[in-house]
This record gives C-alpha cells, structure tokens and sequence, in this order.
C-alpha cells in the first residue's frame, strides 16, 4: 500500500470542496432559474377578474353590460366576448379605471341566449386573466295565453302526456325540444318546447299551468321570450 503525503492529502481534499461547491452553485442557479421562471409564469397568470354586477337579461336593443374589478389593481384592456354559433367574438372593449375596476357594454340587436366571457389584455396585449361572465338573455315581447286545467291528461304535441307539473310551453313551429328562457314581472324559467299551439287570436305561446305559476302569469297576455 502506497502512503500518501499529507500535502497531497490536502491538496486533494481542497480539490474535492472546490469541485463541491462547483456543483452546488450550478445546482443553486438551475433552481432559481426555474423559480424566476415558475414566479414569471405565476406573474403573469396572477390577476384575477372580480365581477361585481351586471345587467345581462335585456330586451333586444337594450344596453347589456358587465361590471368588476381587477385584482391586483392594474391597467389594463377589457374585452367582452360572447359565445356564438361559430366560437367566441368580442362585442365590446374598455379599459380599466382607477383601483382596476372597470364596466363594459354593448347593445345586442336579436333575441338569443349565449355564454358571455371576460378576458383582460395589459399593454403589451398579452392575456393576463379571462373568466366566465355568466350567460347573456336577449329577448323580444311575444303575446301569451296558459292551459292545462281539464287537459290534464291529453297527449301532447311532442310526445308525453300532459300533468298538472309539466313545465314547457305550446309553439306552432318551433322544433320539439328547443329550450326557451321566459321572463315576466322579474321572474324567469328557461323550459322546453312541448306541445303545438296556440291556435287561437293573436298568441304566439300557450304555457302550461306548471310554466304558468313558475312566472306567476295569469290570463293571457305579454310575457319576454328568447326565441
């Protein structure tokens, strides 16, 4: 066995705590790296969208609109989208005011019924937050009569039999199924197409009784439908 000189010892022991601490500071610089890049990808998602009212059940022309706050307080553009037939489009911009808050409107022409979203941009465009704005109710004032009462029973014209709780309505050319959202003195049912009807004066829904005392409607009159 070869003795080794205490110099050498001390040389080789020096080497191996500068190889050491080599490999500990890359180690140390590979780790902040991924945490200066975990913090930048955190920054960036780290606003949050706070909706704090809105009016979002309107007659067609009326002004629709969203209110919220950006957290944290920033500037920022808003955009206002909605969910159609072929995928988002945005309806409406503004930018953020003081304390991040900020309303958005617009003015839908057409009666519908659609998702509505928020997504806000900072100066360079970049996404910073997007949320979910609740759904979007366009209607239009459509003349309506109910039954039920002495028809209990019956079969209806989309198939089933009609009860005193069935919840639908009569139209004459709307396809069996189609879900409508119905809205009468501040209340509001969304049921779906269940019979034919109505035949009689100028009408164009016939609820059923459950439908009726959902929306607290009584004889014939107006109701707003999203149709």
């Amino acid at each position: 066995m070869t003795a080794v000189s205490t110099p050498v010892r001390r040389a080789t022991a020096a080497a191996g705590l500068i190889c050491f601490a080599a490999t500990a500071a890359a180690a140390s610089s590979a780790t902040a790296g991924t945490d200066d890049r975990t913090a930048e990808r955190a920054g960036a998602t780290a606003a949050v969208v706070v909706r704090t009212g809105g009016r979002t059940n309107v007659v067609a022309g009326r002004r629709a609109w969203v209110r919220g706050e950006l957290h944290p307080a920033t500037r920022g553009r808003v955009v206002l989208q909605r969910r159609g037939e072929h995928g988002w489009a945005t309806v409406a911009r503004t930018t953020t005011a003081r304390r991040g808050r900020f309303r958005v409107a617009f003015r839908p022409p057409r009666p519908g019924s659609s998702r509505l979203r928020l997504i806000v941009r900072g100066a360079d465009g970049e996404a910073l937050a997007r949320r979910a704005a609740g759904r979007l109710n366009v209607f239009r004032r459509v003349q309506a009569s109910w039954y039920g009462p002495g028809l209990f029973g019956n079969r209806l014209g989309c198939g089933g039999t009609l009860a005193p709780g069935t919840l639908g309505v009569a139209h004459k050319t709307l396809p069996c199924g189609t879900r409508v959202t119905l809205r009468h003195h501040g209340r509001m049912v969304r049921v779906p197409v269940v019979d034919r009807g109505p035949y009689a004066g100028d009408r164009e829904l016939d609820l059923t009784a459950a439908t009726r005392a959902r929306l607290g409607f009584s004889g014939t009159g107006s109701v707003l439908v999203n149709r």
